[in-house]
Parts: C-alpha cells; sequence; structure tokens
C-alpha cells in the first residue's frame, strides 16, 4: 500500500508543478499586453516598485509564484507559545548604594508587591575587585570589610523575595588602565582578561544563585565606553 502512495503522491506534485508554470506562462505574456494601456503602470508599480515594463512583469510573476506555492500559515486556535509563562518585567537596581539594610529590605519588599519579578542590579567592577587584581577587601574605609558583602545581601534578600536578578558588570577601577580615568571612569581596561577574571569571580561565587548576566552595559556610546 506504502509503495502506491509514494508514486502518486510524486505524481501529483509533479502536476502541481507543470500547472503551476502553465498558469505562468499564459499569464505573462497576459500582463505584458496590459501593460501597454498606461492606466495599469501607474498600479504595477504601487504592487511591484518597479519602473520599468519588463521588470514589472517578472515582479508580478514572483508574487504569484509566491503566493501559489508559500506554505499554509499556522492558525489553530490554542497553539502553545514559548516562554509565556515567565513575567517578563523587572526594573533597574543600585541597590549596592544604600547603606542601610532595612531600606535594601524594603525596596526589594516593594518590587514584587507591584508586579515585578526582575531586577537589573549592577555589580561595578570598581566596587568589588576596588584596590587591585585579585584584591576584594574594602580598604576605603575603617573597618576593612570583604568588598563582596553587600552584594552578598542583595543576593540573599533578593532570593528571600522571590526576584531574579540580571547582574549587569562594568564600570571598571582605575587600577584596570595605565592611564587611570583620563578617558573617563566607564573606559574598557587594557587587558580584556582582567575583565574576564573578575566576570569569572562573579560568577563563581553567585554560581546556581544568579543566573543571568549582561555584559557591559551601552558599550555604543559615550561615556559608557570612554
Amino acid at each position: 500500500m506504502r509503495n502506491a502512495i509514494i508514486p502518486r503522491l510524486a505524481c501529483i506534485t509533479s502536476c502541481r508543478r507543470k500547472a503551476l508554470a502553465a498558469i505562468i506562462l499564459i499569464l505573462l505574456p497576459t500582463l505584458a499586453l496590459l501593460l501597454l494601456h498606461a492606466p495599469l503602470s501607474p498600479l504595477l508599480f504601487n504592487l511591484t516598485g518597479e519602473e520599468a515594463l519588463i521588470e514589472q512583469v517578472k515582479g508580478v510573476g514572483a508574487l504569484l509564484l509566491l503566493k501559489l506555492t508559500r506554505p499554509p500559515v499556522e492558525t489553530r486556535p490554542y497553539t502553545p507559545m514559548a516562554h509565556t509563562g515567565l513575567n517578563p518585567y523587572g526594573v533597574n537596581t543600585f541597590l549596592e548604594q544604600e547603606v542601610e539594610e532595612a531600606k535594601v529590605r524594603r525596596s526589594l519588599q516593594m518590587i514584587p508587591d507591584a508586579g515585578f519579578r526582575w531586577i537589573r542590579q549592577e555589580f561595578p567592577w570598581e566596587d568589588i575587585e576596588i584596590h587591585g587584581k585579585g584584591d576584594f577587601e574594602d580598604r576605603r574605609t575603617e573597618p576593612h570589610r570583604s568588598a563582596w558583602e553587600k552584594y552578598d545581601r542583595i543576593v540573599e534578600l533578593a532570593e528571600e523575595y522571590g526576584i531574579e536578578i540580571l547582574a549587569r558588570l562594568d564600570n571598571p577601577p582605575a587600577w584596570s588602565r595605565a592611564a587611570g580615568d583620563a578617558a573617563g571612569t566607564l573606559a574598557p581596561p587594557d587587558d580584556f582578561e582582567d575583565y574576564g577574571d573578575f566576570v569569572h569571580a562573579v560568577v563563581s561565587r553567585y554560581r546556581g544563585r544568579i543566573k543571568y548576566i549582561q555584559i557591559w552595559n551601552e558599550p555604543n556610546i559615550y561615556p559608557e565606553w570612554g
């Protein structure tokens, strides 16, 4: 039975192609004759965008071929759509600038209350690897402390309130450039390996907790790339 069906399908496909070719061969000369009448020329120009007669004929033929051969559009109701179970809305946050934990907590409590489930939180390179490569201690004020401390707190509180973090990693420290901040405080480092090592440090520390990383912010504009 199967062997009988396959040749039949091949015959149907071949017949359709021959019929299509015949239609095109009939229509194209007909269109060429019709185009000799001036009133149709503007119409076909609007249809094809072509000015020359022969190009208008080709354009109409191509449109007919597309119309007759393109597959049908899927219009079944209730067709499943990917990712519709995710809440796509989020807010930008700079919670590392807030020194009081109660205010950080309150901010992260208000975000899901407002219907948001994402934050794009900055993890500034210059605020984490502050004094030199591989140095993650904050000695800018007394007492000295781990530069990770405030970011650990943000991640913990975000988890507590069911918020996903998109971590934005940029803003290099002055030590990463021989010229310091001469080209701007956001200018890229001299050695991109230094930045790669910083990204690795962040990803390793928050593995399984932060799933989404933004590599730099708007590097196509000034001053984000110096």
